[in-house]
């Protein structure tokens, strides 16, 4: 899924595709002439089962994209810090906006609320992130991006499925060739692939049709229902701002590890405000920037969320401003240490990668693998272990 930024808001769709799909199969070879993949894939069609009559059109309206794989190579928006992520993206505007289509649209989630156990500010968390309420939805021609990602080599069996799908909405009247979303096939206000509308999609307003694109009840019930297939717990807490002390053992900081919230009470974690709203649940200690830097108890729904975006910090921001929709305070910056360049990043990658570590690409990124091995290098180096890396660390390497 995306989040608006103007032209960045096109970068965070590979994350959610990878996220969203659970089928992978490569039907033909991808690579080699693009008309030749196109009649290939249209072979394999019809060999499904769907008419010529069908296939027809929707093929011969299929484009190579040279916009999409550009887009696709972009990577830069990953490198952002949760502070500057979350001040870009959280504005006074976006904030009233929100309240204000919870109030316009109350009766719809409070249907949601009841029936599949979503909360509203997480859906309007998303809402506000993927389209900016549905302002700006993606203007990628969504036939062509999914059949060019589906011909690239990089994900082809994560997008050839996403054809068929898109295939399948068409010959019921549910999709047309020239449907616009993001660059990598998602449509939307809420933004769901082809695949996903098919299996999660659930009709809000009652007209017979799921039309994510131009009925919001559409969008928000075939969301909420998503976040359910995912796993989502009905009506548990997902996130919650804590005070944390100097003496926590950091080392069982981070989402990979999960202690009983009253385990954590004994070690003396605090809510910042009111009281733990997951008393008798786990709960992992969020620190996105270290130690220095705000915190929260993220409660087993926060693992859920990843389902719909893997990028961290995308994932913690947008989880946050849910819980700010909800009334949550605005949240204690700290004072954490500097980020490193997107330089360092790279040379604390390569020292990592270097020691064994799978930091993956070195891209600059602070993903999950580079974030286990800069904890696990700080416990090592007999450094606070809160997964986030200094200048210390790298001088110490």
């Amino acid at each position: 899924m995306r989040f608006l930024i103007t032209t960045a808001a096109l970068i965070l769709a590979a994350n959610t595709a990878l996220a969203a799909g659970s089928q992978r199969k490569v039907y033909v070879a991808c690579g080699g002439s693009f008309s030749s993949f196109v009649g290939k894939m249209k072979a394999v069609a019809e060999r499904q089962g769907f008419p010529s009559s069908v296939t027809g059109p929707f093929f011969a309206a299929a484009s190579y994209s040279d916009r999409t794989i550009k887009a696709d190579r972009r990577q830069g928006i990953f490198k952002t810090d949760f502070i500057s992520f979350s001040r870009k993206l959280i504005s006074q505007n976006r904030i009233d906006r929100g309240r204000a289509n919870s109030r316009k649209y109350n009766s719809i989630f409070t249907a949601i609320e009841r029936q599949l156990g979503v909360p509203r500010g997480l859906l309007l968390s998303f809402w506000a992130f993927e389209t900016d309420y549905g302002a700006f939805q993606g203007d990628f021609n969504t036939l062509d991006s999914l059949m060019t990602l589906s011909h690239d080599c990089r994900r082809p069996g994560l997008f050839q499925p996403q054809v068929f799908a898109a295939l399948e909405l068409y010959a019921k009247g549910d999709f047309t060739t020239n449907t616009q979303g993001a660059w990598a096939g998602e449509i939307g206000m809420v933004q769901m692939l082809p695949k996903d509308i098919l299996e999660r999609g659930l009709d809000g307003d009652g007209d017979g049709h799921v039309k994510l694109k131009t009925s919001v009840p559409d969008a928000l019930f075939s969301g909420a229902n998503m976040l359910r297939g995912f796993g989502w717990r009905p009506n548990e807490p997902w996130m919650q701002e804590i005070v944390v002390p100097g003496n926590l053992p950091w080392e069982a900081t981070g989402l990979t590890t999960s202690k009983p919230v009253a385990e954590w009470a004994r070690l003396g974690v605090k809510p910042r405000s009111g009281a733990f709203e997951g008393p008798n649940l786990r709960g992992s200690i969020l620190l996105p920037m270290g130690r220095k830097g705000p915190a929260f108890m993220a409660y087993p729904n926060y693992s859920v969320l990843f389902e719909w975006n893997q990028s961290f910090v995308y994932l913690a921001t947008a989880a946050y401003f849910g819980t700010r929709l909800q009334g949550a305070p605005v949240y204690n910056p700290g004072n954490p240490d500097k980020p490193l360049s997107d330089g360092q990043m790279k040379a604390l990658q390569k020292k990592l990668a270097a020691r064994g570590y799978d930091v993956g690409k070195i891209d600059g990124i602070l993903g999950a693998g580079t974030r286990a091995a800069v904890q696990a290098e700080q416990r090592r180096l007999g450094l606070p272990a809160d997964a986030w890396p200094t200048r210390e660390l790298l001088n110490r390497l």
